[in-house]
């Protein structure tokens, strides 16, 4: 049996249904019993863990299983002692140190070797708890997500959408939730002793253009994509309620800078199958 976190969100669900369809059993970590029902029905066992830092639901949620799929539910407003990481972090790595499920894959992500201060520092605090914890552990680092697109829809409809990813033509790894999902399930089903780290990108680097290119195809007009100018940021993310933007700003400058990237030595690598141009092709045709 394998227990899934984020069974309810994307990448989650997509390791739980392909875990399922190879015939193994799940179950599906979620924080009430209504969020299990529909997993419930496909024949998965339940898990409540109603707080991410609850240590004995942790525990009985991680006992007993062949592997754990683990995610850092996302904030986007971290600040800059990543306090709520850590909080998880040691709550998770306590529990799986007490219970020893039989392997652990994080989704972790690209960059999470990177010093210097910025969003996705939170995946080094988590890597180095659970390395700690003595289990076989994989930290599955995948690229920038495809899907992250669809806040560009509604705007590309009207022929433009904004872009902090830049200068325009800049190409970054990007990989679909699908082969996330996939590569998870994969990883869960294989053993091995100690750490691994896997790095997982799509079939090619894509560009703002490339992503303005792919909306055209799908939509059947001209798509631009437009620069934010770096020195508006701040402004624009505490306007949306942020608290402290620097992590996000730091972050982006990161991929844009080219220091948030794979760490290749040491790592093995995976490449996904599905394409850019497919995963903008189904978020236009979702409406």
């Amino acid at each position: 049996m394998f227990a899934i976190m984020g069974i309810t969100g994307k990448v989650g669900a997509i390791a739980a249904k392909t875990l399922l369809a190879a015939g193994q059993e799940v179950r599906a970590v979620v924080r009430s019993e209504d969020k299990g029902a529909v997993w419930k029905a496909r024949g998965c066992e339940i898990a409540v863990v109603p707080d991410a830092e609850d240590l004995p639901t942790l525990e009985r949620a991680f006992d007993a299983v062949d592997g754990v799929f683990l995610m850092n539910p996302p904030n986007y407003d971290s600040d800059a002692a990543f306090t709520d990481t850590r909080r998880r972090a040691e709550a998770t790595s306590r529990a799986i140190s007490k219970v020893k499920p039989g392997r652990a894959v994080l989704l972790s992500t690209v960059g999470a070797q990177a010093s210097q201060f910025n969003l996705l520092n939170w995946a080094g605090i988590y890597e180095t708890a659970l390395e700690e914890t003595g289990i076989p552990v994989a930290f599955l680092r995948a690229a920038w997500f495809m899907e992250n697109a669809a806040w560009d829809v509604a705007a590309a409809r009207e022929g433009r959408f904004n872009s902090h990813l830049q200068p325009l033509d800049h190409a970054i790894d990007r990989v679909s939730v699908k082969d996330i999902g996939r590569v998870a399930a994969e990883l869960l089903q294989e053993s091995w002793t100690g750490a691994r780290t896997i790095e997982l990108a799509g079939p090619r680097k894509y560009s703002p253009n490339d992503e303005a290119a792919g909306f055209a195809a799908a939509l059947g007009h001209p798509v631009e994509a437009v620069v934010v100018p770096r020195d508006t940021w701040e402004a624009q993310f505490r306007s949306q309620g942020m608290q402290y933007p620097e992590g996000r700003m730091r972050m982006l400058d990161g991929f844009n800078q080219g220091w948030i990237d794979f760490e290749r030595e040491g790592a093995e690598r995976r490449t996904g199958e599905v394409t850019f141009e497919a995963v903008l092709s189904e978020l236009v045709a979702k409406g």
